[in-house]
């Protein structure tokens, strides 16, 4: 056995000449526990939101989104897009071309993204389980071209789910000069439908400002017959999104981004992700502070042990086996601190999970959901752990090395 292990172990559990030093190092303990716990939970906490707002997107954004790299639209036989169509990995390809608009109903107007899909988008994402209506999910009969706002937006217009009459469009026209004498010739115009339902997204991007309509309507609309503004994706086997991301990512090459559901919103989970790191910034502060007792501890115990020190040293321990005792004394704290804090932080968060112990309000229905959400990642763990093990670290090396030039402890 490693003996300046054995001895500080020795230390740490044996009754200290001096009270005191084991009520500090209890403290010791209990504040690196609490802190680290904490971390846990908090991290989690995050991970919980994240992954329900991901969850929010998955019936509208596809698993996988391929855009042009330059520009808006790109062919829709592409050969690379042929070539990824093809991939024995994939379940469902829709096409889809969307811009922005001018959509106009009764004395109303709002600027809306028109999306146009194919049919099977039905297939590619659960749309139906977002639909509000009596209605049912229709782009199109014959001649007739159908319209599925977002909810919002068809409040904000003064729409139903099944308005009367039309909804009209208004895109700008992409080539020939302008008519100043009689702006409406710059425009494109066309009607749609209602089908009878809107959809519910609870993300204000989608459902304050889309639309959706079949992509022969889009494409007429923006003048883009043949073209598309994404191609999007459903794989047969989800739990293969990374590898298969990587294999068309090379096939796209530079022409192409190949986005997953996260970097479709960049700018919603960076958000999270930067209020994650300030809250872990911010709990490292605090276990840094908690365990500042660690210092006064081991500064005790080297005091208390001075005796003990020159009794080692006759018996042949080296300068630095000693020092590595006080310094392994406050390694020993922090991680028994760690280990309590992080079984402690996965109790409340599987308590939280199995229970809703903590709920986000007192009124019934006020949030999507009743009850904080929480989601353990293993990566978490393992940074809190590190963590708490270099803040312990860090603060049992100052007193070891002051002390022992004190009491003639060199290396």
């Amino acid at each position: 056995m490693n003996f300046p292990f054995y001895i500080a172990r020795r230390y740490l559990f044996s009754k200290k000449k001096t009270n005191v030093i084991n009520l500090i190092s209890i403290i010791s303990v209990a504040g690196a526990a609490v802190a680290t716990m904490a971390l846990v939970i908090v991290l989690s906490v995050f991970n919980g939101f994240s992954d329900m707002v991901a969850s929010l997107l998955t019936n509208f954004d596809p698993e996988l989104k391929i855009v042009p790299a330059e520009g808006k639209s790109v062919a829709a036989d592409d050969p690379v897009l042929t070539e990824i169509r093809s991939l024995g990995e994939i379940d469902v390809a829709t096409e889809c071309y969307e811009d922005q608009a001018l959509a106009v109903y009764g004395d109303r107007q709002a600027t809306v993204m028109v999306k146009g899909v194919d049919d099977n988008y039905v297939e590619l994402c659960g749309v139906n389980d977002i639909l509000l209506g009596n209605g049912h999910f229709q782009l199109h009969t014959g001649i007739l071209q159908y319209a599925i706002p977002g909810v919002v937006m068809a409040q904000e217009m003064g729409m139903s789910a099944r308005y009367d009459g039309y909804l009209k469009i208004y895109a700008p026209r992409r080539e020939g000069q302008l008519n100043m004498s009689n702006p409406t010739e710059n425009f494109t115009t066309d009607s749609l439908l209602s089908a009878g339902v809107v959809f519910m997204v609870n993300q204000a991007r989608y459902d304050r400002s889309y639309v959706l309509t079949s992509i022969s309507f889009a494409r007429n609309l923006f003048e883009g017959q043949g073209m598309l503004t994404s191609l999007e994706l459903k794989l047969k086997n989800a739990g293969q999104l990374s590898s298969v991301k990587r294999k068309i990512k090379k096939i796209a090459g530079e022409r192409f981004r190949v986005l997953d559901r996260y970097e479709q919103q960049p700018d919603t989970f960076r958000v999270m992700q930067i209020e994650k790191l300030l809250a872990y910034l911010f709990l490292t502060f605090i276990l840094l502070v908690a365990s500042f007792n660690i210092f006064g501890s081991l500064s005790m115990l080297m005091i208390d042990k001075r005796d003990d020190v020159q009794i080692l040293r006759n018996l042949g321990a080296t300068n630095r086996q000693i020092t590595q005792i006080f310094q392994l004394e406050g390694w020993m704290i922090s991680a028994l601190g760690a280990v309590i804090g992080i079984a402690l932080g996965l109790l409340l968060c599987y308590l939280q999970q199995t229970l809703g112990l903590v709920k986000m309000g007192s009124t019934e229905g006020q949030f999507i959901i009743e009850n904080y959400p929480v989601s353990v990642h293993l990566a978490d763990v393992v940074i809190v752990f590190v963590t708490v093990m270099a803040v312990g670290a860090l603060l049992a090396w100052y007193p070891v090395k002051y002390l022992a030039r004190r009491l003639q402890i060199n290396e």
